[in-house]
């Protein structure tokens, strides 16, 4: 299992103002509208969640360093496990036409309002139990998506990634210090997991993840 960071990048090119994010908004209320997955999740108040998550290119170099490092190839498979509208398996698409590409969310909302080139590869399901079949993709990948879960889900959605990839790479949220734990439970309305690097690393461990990883902070 390796540490390799594709995504602070990203992370990092959006603005955070943090005590505004709880003194303008019912906390209470933004967690309970955001975790839905609906249109208040995606589109709706910037208080409650992405206030318009829409396609914007920024998840370009992302797919194009993956497909660098994992050596992806035309008619190779790739799932993302928590796809969202699917801007980054679109991505990919263009940086290596030719790959097949399926993604995977619990949001309703999210599939039918997916990027249109994509949305026909996109389904429903629960990251805890996988429908595929064994090594059944070149890689599997899941970016800020996995520390929503409980921890028995978690653990059970890094064993099932484990045993559909060849290839897999996920990304959680952490802290490393006191502050970045105030900005993370200021500013996240879905996570169910709060974990420092090194506890991360153990459930890592106890699930028998074998894939690469990385953590984002909120600085």
């Amino acid at each position: 299992m390796a540490y390799i960071d594709f995504i602070s990048s990203v992370h990092k090119s959006t603005k955070r103002d943090y005590l505004k994010r709880v003194n303008e908004f019912s906390k209470a209320e933004a967690a309970e509208k955001a975790k839905k997955w609906g249109y208040d999740y995606w589109d709706g108040d910037r208080q409650v969640c992405y206030g318009g998550y829409h396609y914007d290119g920024r998840w370009k170099k992302v797919a194009d360093e993956m497909v660098e490092h994992y050596q992806l190839k035309s008619g190779d498979r790739v799932l993302d496990v928590g796809c969202g509208k699917g801007f980054l398996l679109y991505e990919f698409t263009q940086s290596q036409p030719g790959l097949e590409v399926v993604g995977l969310d619990i949001s309703d909302y999210a599939i039918k309002n997916a990027k249109p080139e994509i949305k026909p590869y996109l389904q429903k399901g629960h990251a805890k139990e996988l429908p595929f079949e064994d090594n059944s993709f070149d890689l599997v990948v899941s970016v800020t998506t996995l520390h929503n879960l409980y921890c028995m889900e978690f653990f059970s959605a890094l064993k099932e990634i484990q045993r559909v990839s060849k290839n897999s790479y996920v990304c959680v949220e952490s802290y490393r210090n006191e502050q970045e734990k105030v900005n993370l439970l200021y500013w996240q309305v879905t996570c169910e997991m709060f974990c420092t690097p090194e506890e991360w690393e153990w459930w890592f461990d106890m699930a028998g993840y074998k894939g690469d990883h990385s953590l984002i902070f909120f600085e």
